[in-house]
């Protein structure tokens, strides 16, 4: 699969979905058990907030590769709507973030599962 030939808008599509799986799994695997609890345990996460925090922190550690970096670019540069409750710069970084996570599920999945361990390495709480 030529990754160039998928949109960001596609990856950062497809990256959505993996990112909330994985954050629902990380808190049922960790014993939450009502679905209130589990939402807003997972809102942490899954708002654009939580993953620019995610992104900005994985960044600063210097945990992304410079292929990961262009696919951050792409996806980044792809926001044409920001909700009303947002603020641009974090909705384009969890964008780009979301970009990444899309690219790696398509091809590297060993990689994307390093990601996310590096992700909830602060727990329950998103730092």
């Amino acid at each position: 699969m030529d990754i160039k030939e998928i949109s960001s808008n596609s990856l950062s599509y497809i990256g959505d979905a993996v990112y909330t799986l994985k954050v629902r799994e990380f808190f049922i695997e960790h014993r939450h058990q009502t679905s209130k609890d589990l939402q807003k345990l997972c809102n942490r996460y899954n708002c654009a907030r939580g993953q620019a925090a995610a992104y900005e922190r994985l960044a600063e550690e210097g945990f992304f590769t410079e292929e990961e970096k262009k696919i951050f670019k792409r996806g980044r540069n792809h926001i044409t709507h920001i909700p009303k409750n947002g603020d641009r710069k974090s909705y384009e970084t969890a964008s780009g973030l979301e970009a990444i996570v899309g690219y790696l599920y398509l091809c590297d999945r060993e990689r994307m599962e390093e990601l996310f361990r590096e992700v909830f390495k602060g727990g329950e709480e998103n730092e």
